[in-house]
């Protein structure tokens, strides 16, 4: 059986209406066998009820641990230095009042500012 004919085979079991043993006795016909080597069940069953057991030694565990927190940490630590130089520019100097966003302000009105008190 060429190829012609196993995709017409297959177009054809397609349709609603055709019928399912009428394929399988055609590919029979065709010298088309289902027989598999002995235990090859056996085989197939066992490959998938193995659980596949994935072990991750600490010290892998720990070398990509530190790799995240250096990333993170180093992309904090260079957010917090543009974010002071900003404020300096910004307002000329790096007071308290400064980081608030305020200038020429009395604790009292602070207070008040962050309360509504």
């Amino acid at each position: 059986m060429n190829s012609s004919e196993i995709k017409k085979l297959i177009i054809s079991s397609l349709d609603a209406e055709s019928d399912p043993a009428e394929a399988a006795e055609r590919l029979s016909q065709a010298g088309v066998s289902f027989n598999f080597s002995d235990g090859f069940r056996d085989r197939i069953l066992e490959k998938i009820s193995t659980p596949v057991l994935k072990i991750v030694r600490e010290a892998e565990y720990m070398k990509y641990l530190n790799i995240a927190f250096f990333r993170i940490a180093l992309t904090g630590v260079a957010a917090i230095v543009i974010l002071l130089i900003s404020i300096f520019i910004m307002q000329g100097s790096l007071s308290f009042d400064s980081f608030l966003g305020m200038s020429n302000s009395s604790d009292e009105s602070i207070v008040f500012l962050l309360t509504g008190n």
